[in-house]
């Protein structure tokens, strides 16, 4: 099997051919799992973001924010419904400058008066948005404000200090629930973690308002089937602010532990798509995900590791990059690695704005990457498969259980630009007296999606699945995603 670029496997997967050819011994253990991700690991975000965030002389958010957001748009509902479900995550940079006044306004959905210094501002969270989920069946994470009623000290700059003002996301969950409004989970604060971004909360004190959160739920919600979960702290992982707030937060309170990556540098960072095609860069984000799942088996190992936002590159995506093809290499390898880590889910930032957007900002359009998240969301399964290879660094393989029957899935990347690859899988007998719960021969067809960009460009913003572009129908409906059928007894 021969392919160049991405290579997107439901069973087999690869993309165009270039001049040379390498052979190349893929084993693969299949008896066991190495991790296992949530069955709904594919995540996406949206956020605050006003029509006037720009960043390097461009605003690429328009009106993609929750603040302007069409969610009557029916290609949005299309992208949104054609996952079954999509989870998504409420939340992201404004968040902790955003209170939900929903004692006051929130029945007839208007923006509230500017408060508290005049960076707090209020958002219904109610009406078209609460409907846009359950018209398409999201499974919603919500980001709570955590700065609320907070002071910054008056000694360390940036450090925010006191108890976290619960009553605002009482009054939240009361409504909602009182509308029959399903939330999968809360998560508390936004980048606060560690050294912050513009504003920090220290360890102990976070985990301690993170116990307060649990309780809150569990008094909103008493039925253990239907309580959200409790998530926190969505932010850069720092080892030891991580282990002092894992260590401090108590049995069984956190149920997700949230961290963000944006280990591609700064979107007007010329460098990011090189960065995207080097193998040696995209692996060094690796050992994060290491010490994250690691820090969460010592200290709560109830608790379960998420990567909570994701963009990339900050500040709004990587210019001319992070809507194209070539950001394909970047994200799916992301899926792959975090799944290796024993990561629960992967938020994209974000489903709609800025240049890291998984959907047009002004058409909704779908973007390469959207493309990329409902093949994983669809072929591969939760339970994570050891695979290795002695080949080329330029070749990146991922492999599960397969999502919906016995069998197993592969994702292939080729970062190679010159280099294309003959592979040769083998399973490994070698499992301790296991049985394999699959045969890579004897079955009469394999399916491949091969995804590659159009003409060659890897900066294309088409993408072809199996030679064929991957557009909306006359009805705007979100295409088919049909596999190549191949022998199955072939290579």
């Amino acid at each position: 099997m021969n392919f160049r670029s991405i290579t997107f496997f439901a069973v087999l997967l690869s993309c165009f051919l270039v001049s040379k050819a390498e052979k190349v011994e893929v084993v693969v253990e299949g008896a066991t799992s190495i991790a296992q991700t949530d069955e709904d690991f594919i995540c996406v975000t949206l956020g605050w973001w006003p029509t006037n965030k720009c960043d390097y002389d461009q605003c690429p958010w328009g009106q993609a924010g929750l603040f302007n957001l069409d969610l009557k748009n029916k290609i949005l509902e299309k992208a949104v419904k054609s996952f079954h479900p999509l989870r998504i995550r409420v939340g992201g940079s404004m968040q902790d400058q955003v209170v939900y006044n929903v004692r006051n306004d929130i029945k007839n959905c208007k923006p509230f008066e500017k408060q508290d210094k005049g960076f707090l501002f209020g958002f219904s969270v109610g009406c078209q948005l609460n409907e846009f989920f359950n018209q398409t069946r999201a499974k919603v994470t919500f980001g709570l404000n955590a700065l609320i009623r907070r002071k910054e000290s008056e000694t360390e700059k940036t450090l925010w200090v006191g108890d976290w003002y619960s009553h605002n996301a009482r009054d939240l969950m009361h409504y909602t629930i009182s509308k029959g409004y399903k939330i999968d989970s809360y998560e508390l604060g936004n980048e606060l973690c560690g050294v912050g971004v513009s504003a920090r909360i220290e360890a102990k004190q976070y985990a301690k308002d993170m116990a307060t959160l649990k309780n809150l739920v569990k008094e909103m919600y008493p039925n253990p089937k239907t309580q959200p979960k409790v998530l926190g702290p969505g932010g850069f992982y720092d080892k030891k602010w991580f282990d002092t707030f894992l260590d401090a937060s108590g049995h069984d309170v956190i149920d997700g532990v949230t961290h963000h990556i944006y280990n591609l540098g700064p979107g007007n960072n010329p460098d990011v798509v090189r960065r995207v095609q080097d193998p040696f860069f995209l692996t060094q984000i690796a050992q994060t995900f290491k010490d994250v799942s690691n820090a969460i088996d010592k200290f709560a190992p109830w608790s379960g590791a998420w990567v909570s936002e994701s963009g990339g590159a900050y500040n709004s995506g990587g210019q001319l990059v992070s809507y194209t093809f070539a950001f394909g290499f970047w994200y799916l390898d992301q899926l792959g690695m975090t799944s290796v880590y024993n990561h629960k889910v992967y938020c994209r930032q974000a489903l709609t704005g800025g240049n890291y957007a998984l959907l047009n900002t002004t058409t909704f359009i779908p973007n390469p990457d959207y493309y990329g998240a409902l093949l994983w969301h669809r072929v591969m399964g939760s339970k994570v498969l050891s695979v290795t290879h002695k080949g080329s660094p330029y070749l990146r393989v991922y492999s599960h259980c397969a999502k919906k029957e016995p069998g197993v899935s592969f994702v292939f990347i080729n970062l190679s630009k010159n280099t294309s690859f003959e592979i040769d899988l083998f399973h490994d007998l070698n499992l301790n007296g296991g049985s394999p719960n699959f045969e890579f021969k004897g079955r009469k067809e394999r399916e491949e999606y091969h995804l590659t960009p159009k003409d060659g460009n890897i900066l294309s913003r088409v993408v072809l699945l199996n030679g064929t572009p991957l557009e909306l129908s006359v009805s705007l409906e979100i295409p088919e995603l049909k596999p190549k059928l191949v022998d199955g007894n072939g290579t």
